[in-house]
Formats: C-alpha cells, structure tokens, sequence
C-alpha cells in the first residue's frame, strides 16, 4: 500500500503538522515528504523545517525558532480554538480543502482524543475533506451510504457522530447504530472493499497492515 491508496484521487492540498508522535511509518512519512504545503502548529516545526508555514498561538515555540521563522509565522493568541483548528483555519482561508493531518496523535491522550474528535467538526463546519494519518492507521469522516476500499484482515473501526440507522457490509462484524465508541471499533474487513449504509455522519479508521 502507497500513501496514494488511502486518498480518494491521489492527491491532497496541504499537510498539516501537529506536535504530537511524529511520523515513522512509511505511508505517514510519504505524505510529509510529497505535501504541496505544508503548515506546522507551532513547535511541529522543530521536526519541519521546510514548512511554508507555522500557525499557532507561540506557546511550543522556542525563541530561537520564532526568530529563525518570522516570516512564515502566523499568530493567533484566542485560546477558544486549540493550534490544530487554527491551522485548519489559516488553510481553509487560502482555498485549501483537502487536508492530511499528521502528528496530531500521541503523547497525551487528551489531546489525542481531541484532535480525532475534530475531524468531525471540520468536515461538518469548514467543509473541509480531512485524513488523519498515525503511525497506524487513518480516520476519515463520512456522511449517508458510501464505499471503502480495503483488503483482506484489514482492521477497522467506526464511530458513530449521531446516526440513528447504520449497517455494514464486507466486514466480519455487522455495524448497527453505536451508542458507544468502544462498540464500533475492532471490526475487519472480509474482502478489497466494505460499504457502510447510515443516515448521519461516522467516523471510520482503517490500518496500514491486516491482523
């Protein structure tokens, strides 16, 4: 699997480098290298230095790099909005609408599970088209009835964001309307593709690697 089987067409708009466990995987790495632009949330630089551009409130930063990067730092000092969203922001406002988060995983689990959550909020709200790559795997949220590409023992998981009616097929477990997150994850794939049949909006994480 290339970084390419995990995007729709092959093609994305901009990275968006968060300051959590960086990328070590080859597919996650890919990503990183090939990005047509990249935006780091603040001290994601120190592991970027190539960037186009640092967004963030300056908290993570250290002064040298704050000086070293001037010219492509943008600063946001609310506090109502986490880097990440600030950075989804500053993309969206230059036309930017397909985004691959990376680094946004890890470390503390709060904001692990903060940064997955918003994913949601982006495609919901910004009418972003995000991936969220670890070392792992990807999320990706979607909306009504829709097809994903997969392969044999593929490890998969759903999240439901509000779907009263939801069902699956190709995967080894049948999908019904979770109440709980816990009820939708470590499901598999039974063949090269799976289909999910709801009526709202889930979240849904497959890995690099079958079990």
């Amino acid at each position: 699997m290339s970084y390419k089987d995990i995007l729709n067409n092959g093609s994305y708009d901009a990275v968006i480098l968060a300051n959590g466990e960086q990328p070590e995987h080859d597919i996650p790495t890919e990503l990183l290298q090939e990005a047509p632009y990249i935006v780091c949330c603040d001290g994601a630089i120190n592991y970027c230095d190539w960037a186009d551009a640092v967004v963030g409130d300056g908290d993570s930063i250290p002064s040298w790099a704050m000086e070293e990067y001037e010219c492509i730092f943008h600063q946001e000092e609310e506090q109502e909005d986490n880097d990440l969203t600030k950075a989804t922001r500053f993309c969206v406002e230059r036309g930017f609408k397909k985004i691959v988060y990376l680094g946004a995983t890890g470390l503390r689990e709060d904001h692990t599970l903060g940064n997955i959550s918003l994913l949601m909020r982006y495609f919901r709200e910004m009418g972003v088209e995000p991936i969220m790559a670890t070392n792992h795997g990807w999320f990706v949220p979607a909306s009504g009835s829709c097809s994903f590409a997969s392969f044999l023992r593929q490890q998969v998981s759903i999240f439901n964001f509000g779907c009263t009616s939801l069902r699956t097929e190709g995967l080894r477990y049948d999908g019904y309307p979770f109440q709980q997150w816990w009820q939708g994850t470590l499901n598999e794939a039974t063949s090269d593709s799976f289909r999910v049949e709801a009526d709202g909006d889930y979240l849904v994480f497959r890995t690099y690697e079958g079990k």
